[in-house]
């Protein structure tokens, strides 16, 4: 058989940033293979992990790959994946958050005797799995990727062999996870018995042209949505979300709320955009029911974590309510809700592992200072990371001048022109309710006096500096220049919501 140059020149190239990232992973891993964790070095500089530079080198090729890709737009393998304008504009905020982890990580595995081999192998394997899922164009590449990502991150959270609560935590999301992934491979046959085709393109042109059989689209639409909503930790597929946040390594939670988060929503967005947003009645059949979970979710997430303690558990439900934020954006349906959540997804992605990396280091050794009541005097004993944090859950709570107001007002734009002035509502009160949970810690740290050396044990490697460096930049960049960042996200979802459904509001 004759080899057919072109397309394989074309598959390459097109998964270059994935390729990179694969054999970066694989030399980690075998590098890592004969060592044992816990080496000597200097936590405050960040030595002891040169598996952490080498993934870095690995991910900043990739990204120099994506940035490639720009000029050349190659044509995918037969329609399974896509080089879009979404994809790429993806790749940036995925990579990001991967290079943020492994920053994050550095003293975070000396101090804790990780693998630091396994640690950077399987973040960077996970990650390849998100850029897939994001890039596909079937339903089978989505699965794949999926898959690929699941399954890094399932052992990612059980990482600490010391931590029963580590490993508690990796066996509920194994098992939930695996329980949610069931979901959407029966909603996928489901839609492939509808349809005859597992292509997004070709879905899109059996539900416009009705002959689809609804019998069978319209369970496996909703099954579909199912298995996303658990993997986004929609309410009330959240469960897992809480213990396994609070009980996982922290910069694995920092890198499992936003990494995970966005390429999920972003693969979300995809599928219900492009396969079932083609006609007024597909949109119809799954517009309602996430109105109804996008309300459910910034209700009950914001009121559920005032109740909280701990200061992981709080920003895991922060994590489930911004969720909800982000479902606001997929129901607009439109241009400027698409944009915004792309935006959204980019600013809460350095908002949020900035706001862990403080956390990482008021915890210091084994995460035994997760309390809020633990950040008393924390402005007075280290002002620069208390500083640093206020900025960070000013923009969680959307205050003016952070990139998290401008996120959430671009949502809001996109609501508001798709005529959800209810949803509006519910998205402003429940902001306002998470005023008091944020402000509270930033309360705590500079209004309250703490223990007499409580803060003496604090460390900030190098590594973690740049990375909370990076993060401030860009939330407040994007809080007060964000046009670009904005141009660049109506550019990535242009084509994709050209042929959504024209629905009434």
């Amino acid at each position: 058989m004759e080899l057919d140059l072109s397309r394989t020149s074309s598959l390459v190239w097109g998964l270059a940033p994935e390729i990179v990232l694969c054999l970066t992973a694989l030399f980690v891993l075998l590098r890592g293979a004969g060592r044992r964790s816990g080496q000597a070095g200097d936590p405050a500089l960040g030595r002891g992990s040169s598996a952490g530079w080498f993934a870095l080198a690995g991910i900043l090729v990739a990204a120099v790959a994506n940035g490639w890709l720009y000029g050349v737009r190659p044509v995918g393998d037969g329609g399974a994946f896509v080089v879009d304008g979404l994809r790429l504009s993806a790749n940036w905020i995925l990579l990001a958050a991967a290079a943020g982890a492994v920053l994050l990580s550095f003293g975070y595995n000396y101090r804790n005797r990780l693998q630091v081999g396994e640690f950077h192998g399987l973040l960077l394997l996970a990650t390849v799995g998100m850029m897939l899922m994001v890039a596909a164009s079937d339903l089978m590449m989505l699965f794949l990727g999926l898959e690929v990502m699941s399954i890094s991150v399932y052992a990612m959270a059980a990482l600490d062999r010391r931590s029963r609560e580590s490993a508690e935590a990796g066996i509920k999301y194994f098992l939930l996870g695996a329980f949610s992934t069931g979901f959407l491979l029966f909603g996928m046959a489901l839609v492939y018995g509808a349809t005859g085709s597992v292509e997004l393109a070709a879905i899109a042109d059996s539900v416009t042209s009705g002959t689809a059989r609804g019998g069978f689209l319209t369970p496996g639409v909703l099954l579909v949505a199912v298995g996303f909503c658990f993997k986004v930790a929609v309410v009330p597929f959240h469960m897992w979300t809480p213990d396994v946040y609070e009980g996982s390594p922290a910069p694995v939670t920092a890198w499992m709320a936003t990494a995970v988060k966005a390429a999920t929503f972003l693969a979300f967005l995809r599928v219900f955009l492009v396969a079932f947003g083609s006609s007024p009645e597909a949109v119809e059949l799954w517009r309602g029911v996430f109105w109804w979970l996008a309300a459910i979710t910034m209700v009950a997430a914001n009121v559920m974590a005032l109740a909280q303690q701990n200061v992981k558990r709080m920003l895991a439900y922060s994590s489930i309510a911004h969720a909800g934020y982000l479902l606001v954006a997929l129901v607009a349906g439109n241009e400027e809700g698409a944009a915004g959540l792309l935006f959204y997804l980019f600013v809460y992605a350095a908002m949020n592992l900035g706001a862990f990396a403080v956390v990482i280091c008021v915890a210091r050794q084994s995460e035994e200072r997760l309390d809020v009541d633990d950040y008393c005097g924390l402005g007075r004993a280290r002002p620069a990371l208390a500083t640093l944090l206020t900025v960070f859950l000013l923009s969680l709570a959307g205050f003016p001048g952070t990139g998290g107001f401008m996120a959430k007002m671009f949502v809001l734009q996109g609501a508001a022109t798709a005529g959800l002035w209810s949803l509006v509502v519910v998205f402003l009160l429940t902001t306002a309710i998470s005023y008091w949970y944020y402000l509270r810690v930033a309360w705590k740290m500079w209004m309250n006096s703490g223990r007499e050396g409580a803060h003496d044990g604090v460390i900030t490697p190098m590594p973690m500096r740049m990375a909370l460096g990076a993060c401030a930049a860009v939330v407040l960049v994007a809080g007060i220049f964000s046009g670009g960042l904005l141009e660049m996200a109506e550019s990535g979802v242009r084509t994709l919501v050209s042929g959504f459904g024209q629905v009434g509001p």
